[in-house]
């Protein structure tokens, strides 16, 4: 938007996380929290998005990528100084900043829209987003006069027993004049019990320039939520579950269990899709009209058509049509491509391999770096042998063959249109269509052998 600027606060250590990963990459259902702010602030255009960055700089970075500018704060001296750091980028320019913290992940771009039109419509200089804690321990205080104007902020350690029974906090995210911003973090003083220099302090400067301050009261509180510690991780991920599984299920699917199915942010549904308890689908996954998943089964960057089934199985980083059946107990690896009114059946596995139309593999096989042609029936515990533990090899198996139980395909091998390999076989030559290979030793039955090593066993 037009003069319209965003500076999002993700420089601090996250030491009460007691983790080796810097805090805004903490995951809430599966997408870095820093990741949730900067995409919440993308679908308002800002002219530009700056992201301080601290620890873990260089992976917050790779994270966002071209989505932000950065800047660093090499010293964690607060929040005031913290945004001084974007100073260079945007102290002349004319127009509006708003602030935000890279770990409040639930932040819709609807609040913020929100929060921008009461500023501009008040023509204030700070606007404050609040909120109603029911209880407000560990956030800044926001303190109101009588006619119910923002006097100031009070952080919760610098704040009397009176203070701190305000139950309208500081969410940490402002709007700010920006040229007044920078000229008022100048005189930010780090004179309080943390020994920092505070974000909110500017406000308490530009009221005693008698400038206008205004506040955008929200009312979700658990939209504001900020996550310090693996709680407050634990209750964003619950809430945003809860968020995405009420979204999927007003567009027309049906979710049986919303507590205990999981979906992932970038995940994509159509209606009538029926989603079974204990689910999780996460990445680009994207499933057609009238499909059935679950229970049990998990389903991560997957293509999935029409009126397909997945039941107690897991997929990943495959395309699945239409039609198609698949578990329980299967496990679709990446690279598969599964044709429409494919069977796959349970103890499955398929990895980097392509199933034409109306194939089936229905129970106890292996089926990896493969082409199967359309209509071919894989028998129970059929392996293709793909690896010799330096190169993995590709088995053909063309139209209309019938692969016995048992067999061994032993790449690289095709199986031409239409022929029968026998049960038990280990075929490692090419079989030509049409034909019936067999590839086992030749049955012998030893006559009245068991009777003849009991009666030696009695002698013994």
């Amino acid at each position: 938007m037009d003069n319209r600027y965003a500076v999002v606060l993700a420089a601090g250590q996250g030491t009460r996380m007691k983790s080796k990963l810097y805090k805004v990459l903490h995951p809430v259902m599966g997408r870095p929290m820093v990741q949730h702010v900067v995409d919440q602030l993308k679908e308002l255009q800002f002219k530009n998005i700056v992201t301080v960055v601290g620890f873990g700089a260089e992976k917050v970075q790779e994270q966002l990528g071209t989505d932000s500018e950065y800047v660093i704060q090499k010293e964690q001296l607060g929040t005031g100084h913290a945004v001084m750091q974007a100073e260079d980028i945007l102290k002349d320019k004319h127009g509006t900043t708003i602030v935000v913290c890279g770990d409040t992940p639930l932040l819709k771009s609807a609040t913020l829209i929100e929060l921008l039109h009461h500023h501009e419509k008040e023509k204030a200089k700070v606007t404050v987003l609040t909120a109603h804690a029911p209880d407000p321990s560990g956030y800044g205080r926001v303190l109101r006069n009588n006619e119910g104007n923002v006097e100031r902020i009070v952080e919760h350690k610098d704040a009397s027993d009176a203070e701190l029974a305000v139950k309208e906090i500081n969410t940490g995210t402002y709007c700010f004049d920006n040229e007044l911003l920078f000229q008022s973090l100048k005189e930010v003083s780090n004179d309080n019990a943390q020994g920092e220099y505070y974000l909110p302090d500017v406000i308490e400067i530009l009221k005693n320039a008698n400038e206008k301050i205004s506040a955008y009261q929200t009312p979700d509180f658990d939209e504001t939520l900020g996550v310090n510690d693996r709680v407050a991780l634990a209750q964003a991920e619950k809430l945003m579950k809860k968020r995405i599984n009420e979204k999927h299920m007003r567009n027309g699917v049906s979710i049986i269990d919303p507590d205990h199915t999981y979906i992932g942010p970038d995940v994509s549904i159509d209606q009538d899709v029926v989603i079974h308890p204990g689910c999780v689908i996460t990445g680009e996954t994207k499933i057609g009209t009238d499909s059935i998943i679950g229970p049990h089964t998990e389903i991560s960057n997957c293509e999935v058509g029409t009126n397909t089934m997945i039941r107690q199985s897991v997929a990943k980083d495959s395309k699945i049509g239409d039609r198609v059946q698949i578990g329980p107990y299967a496990h679709i690896r990446p690279e598969a491509n599964i044709g429409d009114e494919v069977k796959i059946g349970n103890f499955v596995e398929i990895k980097k391999a392509k199933l034409d139309q109306n194939s089936k593999v229905s129970h106890l096989s292996y089926i990896g770096d493969a082409e199967v042609g359309k209509s071919v029936n894989i028998g129970c515990g059929t392996i293709t042998v793909n690896y010799d533990g330096e190169k993995k090899y590709l088995t053909k198996i063309e139209d209309d063959a019938f692969i016995g139980c048992n067999s061994n395909l032993i790449a690289p091998v095709t199986v031409g249109k239409g022929a029968y390999v026998a049960a038990g076989s280990t075929i490692n030559k090419d079989v030509p269509s049409d034909a019936l290979s067999i590839a086992r030793a030749r049955q012998e039955n030893k006559e009245d052998y068991v009777k003849r090593i009991k009666n030696q066993n009695k002698k013994d």
